[in-house]
C-alpha cells in the first residue's frame, strides 16, 4: 500500500496547503485504489482478536448511540475484572436494523493503517487519530454535527454522500468560551465519495454523511490541531527564565504597581513574539512528539551487533538540523549530536525507512559495533526501536 499512500500525501501538498487547507473542503477523485489499505477481513479480525470496550467500538443508528449491551457480552473474571466480548449475533441483528459502525484509533490496531497515519504525522507535523465507520443503510449515523479537528477522508469501499453545510464559527474548539450555532439552510455542497476518492473537511464545518446503497467503508484522519492558545502556553514555559513571569501577580497591590507590572508583562511577551516564533514553536512540538510506543523485545539491553536486525526511528516527526559540522537528530523528547558522515542514514530513517544494520553500516562507513552502540542509544530513550527481519 506504499504507493497508495504515496499517491494520497502528494495529493495533500502544494496547492492544497496553499489554498484549501485549513479554509475549504476538497474533494479527489480516484486518487489510487485505497482497497488494500483495510477491508472488511481485518475488521472482523479486529472485532474477533480485540477486547473493544465501548466507547473504542460503538453503534450509532439515527443519530443516537446504540446501548452497548446491546451486542455487548459482559462477563466477570476470577479476579474481579469487568470484560466486554463482542457478540456478533447482537451486532448483525443492530446493523440489520439501521446501525452504523465506528472504530476508534484503528491506527494502533492494524499496520497498514498506522502505517498511513504515520505518514501524513510527518506531512502534517502533527499527532493523526485515524477512525473507521462502516455502513449498510442510507441513513446517517450521526446527523449533522462538525469535529474540533481537521480531517482526511479515504473511502475505501462503497460510496458516502456527505453534506456539507461550512462553519458557524471560526476554528472552533471542544471547550470553547462559546458553542457553534447550528447552520440553518440546505448543504452548501452535497460530495459522493467512490471507492479510492478522498475528502479533506476543515475544522468546525458542520457536516452529515449516509451511505448511498450498499455498505461503505472509510477511514476519517484526524489532525490534531496545535493553535495559537498552545503556542501562548508553550511561550509563557519558554520565559520562566524572567524574573516578571515567576513573580507573584501583585493582586493586593496598588493601582500603579498593577500597572507597571502589566506593562512589564506585556513588553516581554512581546519582545518574545518574534518572527520566527511560530517556526521555534513547530520544532519544539517535532522534538517533544513521543511517537508510538515500540518496544525492542528481547534485546532489554546493548543490542547486539547483529547485521540482520531492523532499525526504525518511533517517531514520525524527528528531525535533523546542523550543529558546527556536526549533524543534530532531534527524536521523541530527546536530542543527538553526531558526525556528519552518518547524515545519509539519519536522513533515511527521518523520512521512515526501515534500514538494517547493515544497511547502516554500508551506507554510513560506521562498524557494526557503532551502528549497534547507535541503536542501543536510541533504544534507551524510547526514539527508536529494533526488531527482527519481516
Amino acid at each position: 500500500m506504499t504507493t497508495a499512500i504515496d499517491a494520497a500525501v502528494r495529493s495533500l501538498g502544494g496547492d492544497f496547503l496553499a489554498g484549501a487547507f485549513g479554509r475549504s473542503f476538497q474533494h479527489w477523485s480516484q486518487v489510487a485504489d485505497l482497497s488494500g489499505l483495510f477491508n472488511w477481513d481485518d475488521l472482523n479480525d479486529l472485532v474477533a482478536r480485540h477486547r473493544l470496550d465501548a466507547p473504542r467500538l460503538r453503534l450509532f443508528n439515527d443519530g443516537e448511540q446504540v446501548p452497548p449491551y446491546e451486542y455487548l457480552h459482559t462477563s466477570v473474571t476470577k479476579r474481579s475484572e469487568v470484560r466486554h466480548r463482542v457478540e456478533p449475533s447482537g451486532l448483525h441483528r443492530q446493523i440489520g436494523a439501521g446501525a452504523s459502525l465506528v472504530l476508534d484509533a484503528v491506527d494502533k490496531l492494524h499496520p497498514g493503517v498506522q502505517d498511513l497515519a504515520e505518514t501524513l504525522e510527518q506531512h502534517f507535523r502533527t499527532d493523526v487519530q485515524a477512525n473507521l465507520y462502516a455502513s449498510w443503510h442510507p441513513t446517517e449515523a450521526f446527523g449533522i454535527h462538525w469535529d474540533d479537528h481537521d480531517t482526511v477522508v479515504f473511502q475505501l469501499e462503497g460510496a458516502k454522500r456527505w453534506n456539507l453545510y461550512g462553519a458557524t464559527r471560526t476554528d472552533p474548539l471542544r471547550l470553547d468560551v462559546e458553542a457553534p450555532e447550528k447552520p440553518e439552510g440546505p448543504p452548501i455542497a452535497e460530495v459522493v465519495l467512490q471507492a479510492g476518492d478522498m475528502l479533506y473537511v476543515p475544522r468546525g464545518w458542520w457536516h452529515a454523511v449516509a451511505a448511498t446503497e450498499g455498505r461503505s467503508l472509510h477511514l476519517t484522519c484526524g489532525l490534531t490541531p496545535a493553535t495559537g492558545h498552545h503556542l501562548l502556553v508553550w511561550l509563557a514555559g519558554q520565559l520562566l527564565h524572567s524574573p516578571t513571569l515567576r513573580a507573584n501577580v501583585p493582586t493586593v497591590a496598588g493601582p500603579a504597581e498593577r500597572t507597571a507590572y502589566a506593562e512589564q508583562l506585556r513588553k516581554e511577551v512581546s519582545e518574545a513574539l518574534h518572527p520566527h516564533i511560530v517556526s521555534e514553536f513547530t520544532a519544539s512540538l517535532d522534538a517533544r512528539d513521543p511517537g508510538r510506543p515500540a518496544p525492542s523485545l528481547p534485546y532489554i539491553g546493548d543490542v547486539p551487533a547483529d547485521p540482520g536486525l531492523v532499525l526504525a526511528l518511533t517517531t514520525a516527526r524527528a528531525a535533523l538540523v546542523g550543529a558546527d559540522g556536526a549533524v543534530v537528530l532531534r527524536a521523541a523528547g530527546h536530542e543527538w549530536e553526531l558526525h556528519p558522515s552518518v547524515r545519509p542514514v539519519l536522513e533515511a530513517l527521518v523520512s521512515g525507512a526501515r534500514l538494517t544494520f547493515g544497511e547502516l553500516a554500508e551506507r554510513s562507513g560506521l562498524t557494526m559495533e557503532q551502528v549497534a552502540a547507535l541503536a542501543t542509544e536510541l533504544v534507551s530513550k524510547d526514539a527508536a526501536a529494533v526488531s527482527q527481519p519481516r
